[in-house]
């Protein structure tokens, strides 16, 4: 694939222009196929926030005046101009994350979705209509913008993460900033000429390229943003937490997870099989709800563990549309989970698959790693608890339906989860024991959809849920209203 959907120079968008940083500093993005440079982004700072907060404040009552109804028509032709433009955005998707052009273009589809659901809301935008406890007296509550939405998205699904947010904040009518990742820059950026293009006002939404640290942290820190909504690092997620926290603005945080696939000892062998390879090695291992914890039955264990030997073994590892996995986004990302891997096994677990770097003729320079599968890693190790966001999975024993449950919940993170059993008794009272947000029976542990809400407990986020029609409450706020009549005056 050629690099003609990726500008040399990948800017800012502020009101509705493409800007350099404002320092005229650049990073670079590379490549993670190949580990070649694949453009140049700015390198904003608080200078750059600034002007975006200031151009967003500009623009948002005018963009909250229009009737919801309104916003989410502007809204649908966004989607539809992304509908229209779907082969060129996935394939800047494929460049930037060197996952196949048949995924990009499947998330991109996903992206379109989440926009049509989204433009919907306007037809409804609920309050409520109530009764009062004085006569002659209505309640009722509306819902309004919060203002200027700071949105701070990760790499790893990038139209979809982008979409996930711009949508709900916009459709609130707040104007919006997104803080682009800086892996994945052009995404964004086209998203927002898409937008511009299909009648989004000038200065409703802004996208702010650089680095996390930099340009990440001057939106977080920028008075002037009203709500902020970030998905990444629980790290991360406490620092935006805290420092947003001393305005007392609005934070929604989406963040890791180490989700655990749970397999009975009478699932369907072949289907919990198949469910765990997706869950832990489609797109790389590089999902929130990605299964990194597989906890199967004494009973099952060997022929399980065969039988996921053999069907990892044959994934094809690429940037094709015939591959099933591609590299990880960047190479500080793999050298992390290398070092994790070699961590583990000095503290006695077993790698029983993959879990190095390849550096074959058809590999060399990229990203790569060989999925891996991990054995014997106790229950405390960095392995079993951290975040790796990676191709690695881990594999443990439990002796029964208790134990299963007992390690699931032994985790600080609590986002998705998933059972394979044929025994709706013993489906149900997983469902309603195992600490999550998100939960299947006989099916993987990731997966969203645009009507559905998304989130976890414990530290995998902070109460708030993306998307469905619970992101309404992240992106607007109530007013109480009362009317007193007068019968004397009718």
């Amino acid at each position: 694939m050629t690099n003609d959907h990726i500008p040399e120079n990948v800017l800012n968008w502020i009101g509705g222009e493409e800007r350099p940083a404002i320092s005229l500093k650049w990073a670079d993005k590379h490549n993670p196929a190949d580990g070649s440079v694949l453009c140049q982004l700015a390198r904003s700072d608080s200078d750059d926030a600034n002007l975006a907060v200031k151009t967003a404040r500009t623009a948002q009552p005018a963009w909250e005046a229009l009737t919801p109804v309104r916003r989410g028509a502007i809204l649908h032709e966004v989607a539809m101009g992304l509908r229209a433009r779907r082969e060129e955005m996935a394939r800047t998707v494929a460049l930037e994350t060197g996952k196949s052009f048949k995924e990009a273009l499947g998330e991109t589809d996903g992206a379109i979705a989440l926009g049509l659901f989204y433009a919907g809301e306007g037809q409804r935008f609920f309050g409520r209509t109530t009764t009062s406890g004085a006569a002659n007296k209505q309640a009722m509550t509306l819902r309004q913008a919060c203002g200027v939405a700071g949105l701070i998205v990760a790499a790893n699904t990038p139209i979809a993460n982008v979409a996930w947010k711009a949508f709900p904040a916009l459709i609130c009518g707040n104007a919006a900033i997104m803080k682009a990742a800086e892996d994945t820059p052009a995404t964004a950026l086209l998203f927002a000429k898409i937008a511009h293009e299909a009648g989004l006002p000038a200065g409703a939404f802004n996208v702010l390229q650089g680095l996390g640290r930099e340009a990440g942290a001057a939106l977080v820190e920028n008075e002037g943003v009203d709500v902020i909504s970030f998905t990444g690092s629980t790290a991360a997620g406490r620092w935006i937490a805290e420092t947003a926290g001393k305005r007392l603005a609005k934070v929604s945080l989406e963040l890791g997870g180490k989700n655990a696939l749970v397999v009975c000892d009478d699932a369907d062998l072949g289907n919990a099989v198949r469910w765990t390879v997706l869950s832990a090695f489609s797109n790389a291992g590089q999902r929130c709800a990605s299964a990194s914890r597989v906890i199967v039955f004494d009973a099952m264990y060997d022929e399980f563990k065969t039988q996921l030997i053999e069907k990892t073994k044959a994934l094809r590892i690429g940037p094709g549309d015939g591959d099933d996995l591609g590299p990880v986004i960047n190479e500080r990302q793999l050298n992390n989970m290398l070092a994790a891997i070699d961590d583990a096994t000095h503290r006695g677990a077993a790698v029983a698959l993959g879990g190095e770097r390849l550096t074959d003729d058809a590999h060399r320079g990229g990203y790569y790693m060989a999925p891996a599968i991990i054995e014997n890693a106790a229950l405390d190790d960095e392995i079993s608890i951290r975040e790796l966001f990676g191709p690695i999975t881990n594999l443990y024993r439990a002796a029964d339906f208790d134990q299963a449950i007992a390690i699931a919940n032994h985790s600080p993170y609590g986002l998705t989860a998933s059972i394979h059993t044929k025994n709706l008794h013993r489906a149900w009272r997983f469902i309603r024991e195992v600490k999550t947000g998100v939960v299947s029976v006989n099916a993987g542990t990731h997966g969203s959809e645009p009507h559905m809400p998304f989130g976890g407990v414990k530290q995998s986020g902070n109460g708030w849920r993306e998307p469905g029609p619970e992101a309404i409450e992240v992106y607007s706020e109530l007013k109480d209203v009362y009317i007193t009549i007068d019968p004397e005056q009718c």
